[in-house]
């Protein structure tokens, strides 16, 4: 039998699928990434924070054995805990995977809980990033529900991006807004993040989260008083991003 051709490299393939997609919605983009062999093996990754039911939803209706990466940091608020576990429970989803990280590296490097204070990059690597690396191994492309409302780091995503020479990143929801994601949350009757209704439109981890003032970009709240603006998991041009773009070379 013949050998099968290889694929194209990542980023052409990217650029196919956004010039073939640009004006399709949210659900032909899942049901792409989940049927196209150019795609390959696809988790999801989800924090289960202020917006992460509609995708949650969305994937539980399209592929609900896809696999969903949570990321523990051990730093979670409980309302986060609490609501991953309504979450899991309440979905039809079938394979959930809580991730985090080593316990000998984490009580090698932040042996008393305060790495976030002197070096919140350093912590995000830690509790995030090192952890997802190994968890999405095995897949050639993750889901996410980053949108371009969200922020200047965010306002130009595509529904696909060559998040490196190996994966692909599918941004399903890059073009919903704000009203969106609250009529699809109210149309299919979903809960909400208990601390949506306390000022926190964007959840992280709770000793570098605060509420957001009415006005303020829905991200001022993470790291707030410093430049980071992302923690790391996030490639832009194969390139980590935690603070604003430009300035990491």
């Amino acid at each position: 039998m013949p050998l099968e051709a290889p694929l194209p490299p990542v980023a052409e393939r990217v650029a196919a699928l956004n010039d073939r997609y640009r004006h399709h919605g949210a659900t032909a983009v899942l049901e792409r990434a989940f049927s196209d062999p150019e795609v390959g093996r696809v988790a999801l990754v989800s924090s289960f924070g202020a917006e992460s039911v509609v995708l949650l939803h969305l994937v539980s209706v399209l592929a609900p054995a896809t696999p969903v990466l949570f990321i523990d940091t051990e730093m979670l608020f409980p309302e986060t805990l609490a609501y991953q576990r309504q979450i899991a429970e309440s979905l039809p989803l079938t394979d959930i995977r809580v991730i985090r990280t080593d316990p000998a590296a984490r009580a090698v490097a932040d042996p008393d809980g305060t790495l976030h204070k002197a070096n919140p990059d350093a912590c995000c690597a830690l509790r995030k990033t090192e952890p997802l690396e190994r968890a999405l191994e095995p897949f050639d492309a993750w889901i996410t529900g980053r949108k371009r409302f969200q922020g200047s780091t965010r306002a130009t995503i595509d529904f696909f991006e060559a998040e490196t020479t190996s994966r692909i990143k599918v941004n399903p929801l890059a073009h919903w807004g704000r009203e969106d994601l609250e009529d699809y949350i109210a149309n299919n009757r979903l809960p909400r993040h208990p601390l949506v209704a306390k000022g926190y439109p964007s959840i992280g981890c709770a000793p570098c989260t605060t509420p957001v003032a009415a006005g303020e970009d829905p991200r001022s709240g993470r790291w707030r008083g410093s430049e980071k603006t992302e923690c790391g998991i996030h490639f832009i041009n194969g390139k980590i991003v935690r603070g604003p773009i430009g300035a990491e070379t």
